[in-house]
């Protein structure tokens, strides 16, 4: 089966069309996609790339519905448009992408995979805020958590890495890109995480704030003139790494700036690496351990300077690296010193081949005749007494 992957993001596209190997065989990247209405270049390669068996949405939100996913019919389209309000950024551009593609490919089956959908089954008490129950209720407040696709990829392709069945680890996922954010993944399962209910949440990222008090957000509005909308546009688009430095808040270009003596990019790393470590050494605690740290992104796959120095203090958690290794990791690279209890990775972010996987899984459940029983909604970890201790369950 080739599976067309379309991975829209908030100001990109990027199609891929896989073969039943998983091979990329032809690929599209429109970095500047800011307007999701024009579909000119992606019915352009379409038109040009060859057999379609199926095509994968990468789409950002499933709301509290979409927990795995799911062959798109008109009335799932009108779901996922109908969530929007939760991720205004990035839900009409994979909506658009949908429509481009029946458009285009009306007889192909399409389905939707959701960034989301991997931390839904988080323990209530991961994913519920301290906020009114009915508040919680009626407003679906939760923290949903994203870069779902990617964390599960580097759950499965770390297990193969170390040589152990991916339900015996505890890994802790350190997706470093423009956007960012740690998964804690107990079994192959999200039992944590550092966004909540939107992508603000969490690490310091390029433009982004990360987590910040909600009372400085109280007090903003009361003594600033911006409207809640000017307000929101600063905190996606003018904070992070570009607020600290003023600059685009590009990684490479803060690290040359500080390592050139600028003040202003010394301490946005810093405060980066500060929030990086922490937030690693949580992710620890809501598993009860750690035996895989694995780095994935832009940030991650190729800033050795941003490995070695969030690792810097972890050595209590039984994590060092090799420093040659660290400085030029090969594809997919165990970067771990010798004798090491827990194992470093680096490895490729793959969202292309979890949303071909996870299409060519819901094709198989809705095929006709198909008697799969589904996996279960909760998994073999649970959360106690703060850590996630494994439960054995009879196998099925």
């Amino acid at each position: 089966m080739n599976v067309l992957v379309v991975n829209a993001g908030s100001s990109s596209l990027k199609l891929r069309l896989l073969d039943q190997h998983d091979r990329v065989v032809d690929q599209l990247d429109v970095d500047d996609w800011d307007d999701a209405t024009d579909t000119t270049e992606l019915r352009r390669f379409v038109a040009t790339v060859g057999r379609v068996d199926a095509v994968g949405h990468r789409i950002v939100h499933g709301g509290t519905e979409f927990r795995e996913a799911v062959v798109i019919d008109e009335g799932v389209r009108d779901r996922i448009a109908a969530l929007t309000e939760l991720a205004p950024l990035h839900q009409p551009r994979g909506v658009a992408g949908i429509d481009a593609l029946t458009d285009t490919l009306p007889d192909t089956p399409t389905v939707a995979c959701f960034d989301t959908a991997f931390h839904t089954a988080m323990p209530a008490a991961a994913a519920t805020y301290a906020l009114p129950h009915a508040w919680n209720e009626r407003y679906r407040l939760r923290r949903y958590g994203f870069h779902g696709l990617s964390h599960a990829y580097i759950a499965e392709r770390a297990a193969q890495l170390v040589g152990r069945p991916v339900e015996t680890l505890r890994t802790v996922s350190c997706h470093l890109g423009a956007g960012a954010s740690l998964a804690a993944i107990a079994g192959g399962r999200s039992v944590d995480t550092t966004m909540g209910f939107t992508p603000l949440a969490g690490l310091v990222m390029a433009t982004r704030t990360g987590s910040i008090d909600p009372g400085l957000l109280l007090w903003l509005t009361r003594h600033t003139d911006h409207t809640p909308d000017q307000l929101a546009h600063v905190l996606e688009h003018e904070s992070g790494l570009a607020g600290l430095t003023g600059g685009t808040g590009d990684m490479r270009d803060i690290e040359h700036a500080a390592d050139a003596g600028d003040p202003r990019a010394q301490l946005a790393l810093a405060v980066y690496l500060h929030r990086l470590r922490r937030e690693i050494a949580a992710m620890t605690a809501a598993l009860g351990g750690l035996d895989v740290l694995a780095f994935t992104g832009g940030v991650g796959e190729h800033s050795a300077l941003v490995r070695r120095e969030a690792v810097t203090g972890l050595r209590y958690l039984g994590v060092a690296i090799d420093e040659d290794r660290n400085h030029d990791p090969h594809t997919d690279t165990d970067i771990s010193a010798p004798d090491t209890a827990v194992r470093t990775l680096v490895v490729t972010a793959r969202e292309d081949l979890q949303i071909a996987r996870q299409t060519r899984a819901a094709l198989h459940r809705s095929s006709p005749g198909n008697t799969d029983e589904r996996p279960p909604a909760a998994g073999p970890w649970t959360l106690s007494q703060g850590t996630a201790a494994r439960q054995h369950q009879p196998r099925r």
